[in-house]
């Protein structure tokens, strides 16, 4: 592996720094991501049998914002339950927004990167091109340790930013599209909460 990066010289650490940065990431954001973190099941079914059960409690709010993004948007509703609707609504929708920005943590990092790598690649081969037109003297003599040295240089920084570029795009896409998912669904369980309460209070 030493020789490797040896052969593909000084350029190859910005690519290396940039992996080393994404990998965490992505191993982060999957474990954070997960369905029972963001969404437990049941969620607000067992907190709409409990409010109606035994009423609002303090109790119950701290449970329920301890359960992941969608129980703290629970919570903000459940706060504002004897509210009118649309002030219960605009708590959510405020929730909603720290929530959002959250399951967003490092994705625009990860999205940089899987951008920036292939032109981190593309600087490395060009070192390599300069090295390689500089392995020629003005007599026309050619070093052919320079010149095998450039062509290395290009092609191995080719290659390692296509390496990171395209799993980090891979990842950043699969992380945007679990997100906005989330998003909705969680949209969907913040309105039957509404629902739910205000119809109750209504009869």
């Amino acid at each position: 592996m030493w020789a490797i990066i040896q052969a593909a010289g000084w350029p190859i650490w910005f690519l290396i720094l940039a992996s080393v940065i994404a990998l965490p990431i992505i191993i982060e954001r999957f474990w954070t991501l997960r369905r029972s973190n963001i969404i437990p099941n049941g969620l607000v079914n067992q907190v709409l049998a409990e409010y109606r059960q035994k009423g609002m409690s303090t109790q119950l709010l701290t449970q329920t914002a301890q359960r992941g993004p969608l129980g703290q948007i629970v919570a903000a509703g459940l706060a504002n339950a004897q509210a009118p609707r649309m002030v219960m609504k605009e708590a959510i929708e405020e929730v909603g927004r720290v929530v959002t920005h959250r399951l967003d943590r490092f994705l625009t990092t990860l999205g940089t990167i899987a951008a920036m790598a292939p032109l981190m690649g593309l600087f490395g081969t060009v070192v390599g091109m300069i090295e390689i037109f500089g392995s020629t003297d003005a007599a026309g003599n050619t070093n052919p340790a320079q010149l095998a040295h450039g062509i290395s240089v290009a092609l191995y920084n080719t290659a390692f930013g296509l390496m990171i570029a395209i799993p980090c795009m891979i990842f950043y896409r699969h992380f945007r599209a679990l997100v906005e998912s989330y998003i909705v669904e969680m949209e969907r369980e913040a309105i039957r909460l509404v629902d739910s309460i205000h119809a109750g209070s209504s009869r």
